[in-house]
């Protein structure tokens, strides 16, 4: 069976898990790997995991917090990028990053919360 190069496509010669016929097409499909939309996801990605570290160093016991809005912003969290929202029965609307999460309190104060894991 014949094989052809994943960057390239010419005839890959050598051993049978060879994917690229030289170090040039595997640098080459390598390098295209790292898209303009795969740089989007590790951004945001960089961002999530921050604003989840900056949650569990504010709240390392996981129980109710109370904190300003300031020392979250100075602390450098984005409250722009989270990863879940629940809204309880009472209709308050906690904001998670992760297992970490946070609800306004109005007055520049948040509340910091940690959900339990089933």
């Amino acid at each position: 069976m014949e094989r052809f190069c994943l960057d390239c496509g010419s005839p890959v010669k050598g051993r049978s898990d060879k994917k690229y016929c030289d170090d040039l097409c595997r640098n080459n499909y390598n390098n295209h790997l790292k898209t303009e939309d795969n740089l989007v996801v590790k951004k945001v990605n960089c961002i999530l995991k921050r604003n989840r570290s900056i949650l569990s160093k504010l709240n390392p016991e996981g129980k109710t917090k109370k904190i300003s809005r300031k020392k979250l912003l100075y602390e450098g969290f984005n409250l722009d990028y989270f990863t879940s929202v629940y809204q309880n029965q009472t209709g308050k609307t906690y904001t998670f990053c992760y297992e970490h999460g946070f609800l306004s309190l109005g007055d520049d104060e948040f509340l910091l919360v940690k959900r339990e894991e089933k």
